[in-house]
C-alpha cells in the first residue's frame, strides 16, 4: 500500500509542521510521519530515527530469516516444548494468540512448515488443532508446543510494531506510522491525510482513498491490506501464493484478490485483512464484522469491489 501525499493536518490553533523520515526495514518500507509545532522541527527528527532504529531492533528480533532471532531460535529445535520467550517475542506471540481469536482461527502463525513445503510444491497433511499456547507473565512467558510446528510472524509482526511504534510517538499530536503496508494513525480531530488503495494488478490505478469520516473525533486507527498478488510463485501445479488455508495446510483457494481494512488497531487490521482473503467473498464479510473491522474494501478475482457496510464513510 501506498500512502498518498497528504494535505496540511487540521489541527485548531495549533501551528505545526510536518515531519517525515522513509527508510528500509522488515524487508520493505518504512514511513514515518509527525505534526509538531514549527520549533520542533529539529527534535521530532531526532525522535524519528530513534523510532526507526527501535523499530529495526524488533524486527531484527521477530524475523525468520536471520540465524541469531528470537523466532529463529523459537524455531531451530521445534521438538523442544517448553521454551522460555524473551519480552519482544513474547509481545509479539501475545499478538498473534490474539489475531488468531479474532479471525477465528483463520490467521495461525504455526504455519511455517505448510508454507515452506507450499514453496517447494509440496502438499502436506496438517491435522486441524492447536499445537501451541503461552503461560507465565511478564519475564516469566513460556510457549508451549504440543507438536513439533514452527513459526512465521511475517505480516502479524508488520502490523504489531506499527501500533507498538506508534505509542512511541505519543508526545505529538498526530503521528502515522507505515510499516512496508501495515499502517498505524493517530490524529487530534479530522485530518486530510489520505491512504490510496492502489490496484494491485494495474499501475498507476487507484481503487480508493481512504481518511477519517468528518466526524472523526480523534484517537487511533490502522489500515492494512493482504492479497494473493504479492509473494507468489511458479509450481508444477501452477502459479500460487503466500496465503495459507489453516484447515488444508495449502495456499487458499479464494475469490478475493485483494483486502484492505479500517480497524481499531493497524495489527487487527492487518490480520482480518488476511482472514477475508483466505475466506473468500461468501464467508470473509462475516470473519470482518465479527472480527471489529471499521471498513472494509474487497477486490473480487471478478473485478468487483465489495465494501463493507459503513465503508462509505471512511471514502474520500
Amino acid at each position: 500500500m501506498t500512502i498518498a501525499t497528504p494535505a496540511p493536518l487540521e489541527i485548531p490553533q495549533q501551528a505545526t509542521l510536518e515531519t517525515e523520515l522513509t527508510t528500509r526495514t522488515m524487508g520493505g518500507d518504512l514511513r514515518l510521519l509527525v505534526a509538531s509545532g514549527l520549533r520542533d522541527g529539529a527534535e521530532a527528527e531526532r525522535d524519528l530515527r530513534r523510532v526507526a532504529d527501535r523499530i529495526d531492533a524488533w524486527a531484527r528480533r521477530l524475523t525468520r530469516f536471520r540465524d541469531d532471532s528470537d523466532l529463529a531460535l523459537l524455531n531451530a529445535d521445534p521438538a523442544r516444548l517448553d521454551v522460555a520467550l524473551r519480552p519482544t517475542l513474547a509481545a509479539a506471540m501475545t499478538h498473534a494468540r490474539a489475531m488468531s481469536a479474532a479471525t477465528a482461527g483463520v490467521v495461525d502463525v504455526s504455519l511455517l512448515d505448510a508454507r515452506l513445503a507450499a514453496e517447494a510444491d509440496g502438499h502436506p497433511s496438517l491435522p486441524r488443532v492447536t499445537s501451541w499456547s503461552l503461560t507465565g507473565e511478564g519475564r516469566d512467558r513460556r510457549l508451549l508446543r504440543t507438536d513439533p510446528v514452527r513459526f512465521d510472524l511475517d505480516g502479524v509482526a508488520k502490523g504489531w510494531i506499527a501500533d507498538r511504534a506508534l505509542r512511541l510517538l505519543d508526545a505529538y499530536p498526530a503521528a502515522l506510522v507505515d510499516a512496508d503496508g501495515d499502517i498505524a494513525v493517530r490524529t487530534a480531530g479530522p485530518t486530510d491525510w489520505q491512504v490510496a488503495v492502489p490496484h494491485p494488478e494495474e499501475a498507476g490505478v487507484e481503487l480508493a482513498r481512504l481518511q477519517p469520516p468528518a466526524d472523526w473525533p480523534g484517537g487511533r486507527f490502522g489500515i492494512a491490506t493482504s492479497g494473493t498478488s504479492v509473494h507468489r510463485w511458479q509450481t508444477a501445479r501452477g502459479e500460487t501464493h503466500h496465503l495459507i488455508d489453516p484447515w488444508t495446510g495449502l495456499p487458499a483457494e479464494t475469490d478475493v484478490v485483494q483486502a484492505t481494512v479500517v480497524a481499531e488497531r493497524a495489527g487487527l487490521a492487518e490480520a482480518l485483512a488476511k482472514a477475508a482473503v483466505i475466506r473468500g467473498a461468501q464467508a470473509g464479510p462475516a470473519v470482518l464484522e465479527a472480527g471489529g473491522a471499521w471498513a472494509a474494501l474487497l477486490l473480487l478475482a471478478s473485478g468487483d469491489l465489495l465494501a463493507l457496510p459503513g465503508t462509505d464513510r471512511w471514502l474520500d
